[in-house]
């Protein structure tokens, strides 16, 4: 007989399962006060293919401050859509070469969890920041989300999740 696990993989029914959470796409998840930037991007199988299926969760360490009046502060949570998009508008960072979000990722075939986090490539302070010099040079562009030109005036970033192969993105372990 097999031994129960604490985790096990969220199945093809994340979405069904989590309509009540919080989606961050929601207008009313615009912090009240301040300035925001929308970082929007992909999450990828190991093949390739867009995972249509998967719940992406954000803190930002700067909500706290950013979003007095809210339920929780600096917290989103968002499903992908149907061709693996998914977007989060949070609080502008402070820079110093602190991560914008600090992410868990749940996804179908997913035993446990995925915890990373995401850096703005514009941030100067990049080369002090203490997480990214604990991550390979050659693997650290996986963690910095792109500034795009969207015409709207706000910060836009192009952030991919890889849960596997050659691009895959950065996974922290937390013990």
């Amino acid at each position: 007989m097999s031994k129960i696990t604490t985790s096990q993989t969220i199945g093809p029914f994340s979405h069904e399962a989590w309509q009540w959470a919080v989606d961050a796409s929601l207008p009313d998840a615009v912090p009240a006060a301040g300035a925001t930037v929308l970082v929007s991007g992909v999450i990828y199988d190991g093949d390739g293919a867009p995972v249509n299926d998967a719940q992406i969760e954000v803190w930002t360490p700067q909500g706290a401050d950013a979003e007095p009046g809210r339920l929780i502060p600096g917290f989103r949570r968002a499903p992908s859509g149907e061709q693996g998009e998914f977007s989060m508008r949070v609080a502008a960072p402070a820079g110093g070469g602190e991560p914008l979000m600090y992410v868990t990722v749940f996804a179908r075939g997913l035993v446990k969890h995925q915890f990373t986090a995401v850096f703005l490539e514009d941030d100067a302070a990049l080369a002090q920041s203490a997480i990214l010099n604990q991550v390979p040079q050659a693997r650290r562009a996986t963690l910095l989300a792109r500034k795009m030109e969207d015409g709207r005036g706000e910060p836009s970033y192009r952030w991919d999740i890889h849960l596997q192969g050659e691009q895959e993105t950065v996974f922290f372990d937390y013990v």
